[in-house]
């Protein structure tokens, strides 16, 4: 299994803090969870049924044509390197890890490029993936680009799969109106922008004989009844959308403006966290979670990502704790 955020137990056990005394902000989820509908028993009771409302209500918000709902954008991602015979397969990194290690485990030759390689080496793939916003660094690849180098792979019959995760903060920047042309595979994940992420849900956007293959293979209820309905409430409610849009703008400037004044400017970044390189980064991922602040550690390149405070409280719990990191490495 892969490391990633979230893994506050681990933590409590590891350095002795009570679980309610942590903030959490490793992981980039939106801090302020949509609230949850009243869920009929028949959800509950009942095999959960497709086209029940769900699917048009995804369809909708996110401008797609057709679409898979899968149990997690995860899912999706372990099933498409099935989807096609083993090949040449580039990663623009760093990455998602879960996008590399599927694709390398199901038999394929895998890649992992930068900006200028992936120009160099396009023409040799069989399929480039992409996060959009990126995962962890926040880089976002311009949607004319994303297309340009979607037409040069669909031209030999090629794949360009693009992780929308982070993309819902910025929906102008996504090319999910674009994913019926053939070889275009979008991504979309529920749970992070409506800070519900325990219910285990994404969206596949892509042609329709690839999205029946994906649903032959996943197999029949995927997604739960309870789900399909919350999730339902969720895409509907246009007004909480724009209040979590201009929240975690605003949200995401402040963490910013903290982390340049304490002396760690970020690298990059998006409305749903911030990304700092240094070479102490596991010092300073070690010292916050000392003081019960989880953040995001990465070895390759070393970094630290840093979800978003929810409330005025966890952002001066944050300024002190880095205050006090400044005057102790100083």
């Amino acid at each position: 299994m892969l490391e990633h955020g979230g893994r506050l137990l681990r933590a409590v056990r590891q350095y002795g803090i009570a679980r309610e005394d942590w903030l959490d902000l490793s992981s980039g989820i939106a801090p302020w969870s949509f609230p949850i509908p009243s869920i009929p028993v028949d959800a509950w009771a009942r095999l959960p049924e497709t086209e029940d409302g769900l699917e048009a209500a995804a369809r909708n918000y996110y401008g797609a044509r057709q679409l898979l709902a899968v149990a997690g954008s995860q899912a999706a991602i372990q099933a498409l390197p099935h989807q096609r015979p083993r090949g040449r397969i580039g990663v623009l990194s760093p990455c998602y890890a879960e996008h590399p290690q599927a694709w390398q485990r199901a038999g394929h030759q895998l890649l992992e490029l930068d900006e200028i390689q992936v120009e160099s080496t396009l023409d040799s793939l069989d399929v480039l993936v992409l996060v959009n916003p990126n995962n962890p660094t926040g880089r976002l690849v311009p949607r004319e680009q994303l297309l340009a180098w979607h037409a040069r792979l669909a031209a030999r019959g090629g794949w360009l799969v693009i992780d929308e995760a982070f993309m819902d903060n910025t929906p102008e920047h996504s090319v999910v109106d674009c994913a019926e042309r053939p070889g275009l595979i979008v991504l979309r994940s529920f749970g992070k922008f409506f800070g519900l992420a325990g219910v285990r849900l994404g969206c596949v956007m892509a042609e329709p004989p690839l999205l029946q293959r994906l649903a032959d293979l996943l197999g029949p209820w995927t997604v739960s009844g309870p789900t399909r309905v919350l999730a339902q409430t969720c895409f509907a409610d246009l007004a909480a959308h724009q209040l979590q849009i201009e929240r975690c703008a605003q949200a995401s400037q402040r963490l910013a403006v903290l982390l340049q004044g304490s002396g760690l400017a970020p690298a990059g970044g998006c409305d749903l966290f911030q990304y700092v390189r240094s070479e102490r980064a596991a010092q300073l991922h070690d010292f916050l979670a000392r003081r019960g602040i989880l953040v995001r550690l990465f070895a390759q390149p070393c970094a630290v990502r840093f979800g978003l405070p929810a409330s005025a409280a966890d952002e001066q719990r944050l300024a002190q704790a880095l205050a006090d990191y400044q005057k102790e490495t100083a």
